[in-house]
């Protein structure tokens, strides 16, 4: 039997086959075309022997320094040749520059990416957190690297000690990183739905974006409706999707007296079946409202997997206590 007619692997099975991340090889796959897995009729990816092989020679490539954009339209043979040109040593130097520490490969990336910052050069920005995507799964890539280079961002920015440019180039280029990965992962037409915002007046998005990729990592299917929005349309939105929870994102300012009424009334606006869920910089500050209304305060980005993880095992009908 043929290798690409034998049954395919699932994403999870190609993702340990190659060492890449499931949401690193969705993005290789709709954003450069590195493979076209099969389908099956319930729409799942199925990775034949030929895509694992492909896959991995990418994986390795890339390793050894190439960019996933430049080498993802070569045939097959031309990538083997490539990794035979590079010989044993290199490509053995590259495996063991993956297998490093995570939160060692991590550090390096941040330091990497604030001086970028300071260079003001937003493709090597760029190209940093694409190679972090490819080295580290979802999850360390967005606590080890994208949150600590935003806090460090915002500390800087506090201190007197950062230019408005750079603000911005980082703000963009980490808006545009994250929608990538956001794409990359795909939702189970049962799973459990989650709205996330910011309420009004909370302009910072990126935080309420790093929270939609954690949930989406975690199979949630979701609507991210941006910054500053009324709290009115967010329960609109929970309400026509008959959303399991709303995420908000919290970060300035800390002392919002209207905000208090606004979460008040999102309260009273949401079907009793749907909770709140906040995070963020300044959620802390807003801990009485919060309690209030039975609003679960996440205290940091990488607490939001256990908390999803308790409300979809409540179940889909589970209502708040009075």
């Amino acid at each position: 039997m043929d290798s690409n007619t034998k049954p395919g692997h699932p994403i999870r099975a190609a993702a340990r086959l190659t060492g890449l991340s499931p949401h690193v090889i969705r993005m290789w796959e709709r954003r450069y075309g590195a493979v076209e897995p099969r389908r099956t009729s319930s729409n799942r990816r199925q990775y034949a022997e030929a895509d694992i092989r492909r896959l991995q020679l990418l994986s390795r490539l890339t390793g050894l320094g190439h960019a996933i954009s430049q080498i993802a339209g070569l045939t097959d043979e031309q990538l083997e040749e490539m990794a035979a040109r590079h010989g044993e040593d290199a490509m053995e130097q590259g495996d063991r520059e993956k297998e490093a520490e995570p939160a060692s490969a991590a550090a390096d990336l941040l330091n990497a990416s604030l001086a970028a910052v300071d260079e003001l050069d937003a493709n090597e920005l760029e190209r940093i957190l694409s190679r972090s995507a490819v080295q580290l799964n979802g999850l360390v890539v967005l606590e080890h690297v994208v949150a600590p280079l935003l806090a460090a961002i915002g500390q800087r920015w506090r201190e007197g000690r950062l230019r408005i440019a750079q603000e911005h180039i980082t703000s963009a280029v980490a808006r545009t990183f994250l929608g990538d990965l956001l794409r990359t992962y795909e939702a189970q037409p049962s799973a459990p739905h989650l709205v996330i915002s910011t309420p009004p007046r909370q302009d910072h998005e990126l935080g309420a974006l790093m929270a939609a990729a954690v949930a989406a990592s975690e199979g949630w299917a979701h609507t991210y409706l941006g910054p500053n929005i009324p709290v009115e349309e967010i329960a609109v939105v929970a309400g026509l999707k008959e959303s399991r929870a709303v995420a908000l994102s919290l970060i300035y300012p800390p002392d919002d007296a209207l905000l208090v009424s606004e979460l008040r009334k999102l309260r009273r606006l949401l079907p009793k079946r749907t909770a709140i869920l906040a995070g963020g910089a300044a959620a802390g500050a807003y801990g009485p409202v919060l309690r209030r209304i039975k609003a679960t305060v996440v205290p940091d980005l990488m607490a939001l997997p256990e908390a999803l993880r308790a409300l979809r095992d409540s179940g889909p009908d589970a209502t708040l206590a009075e």
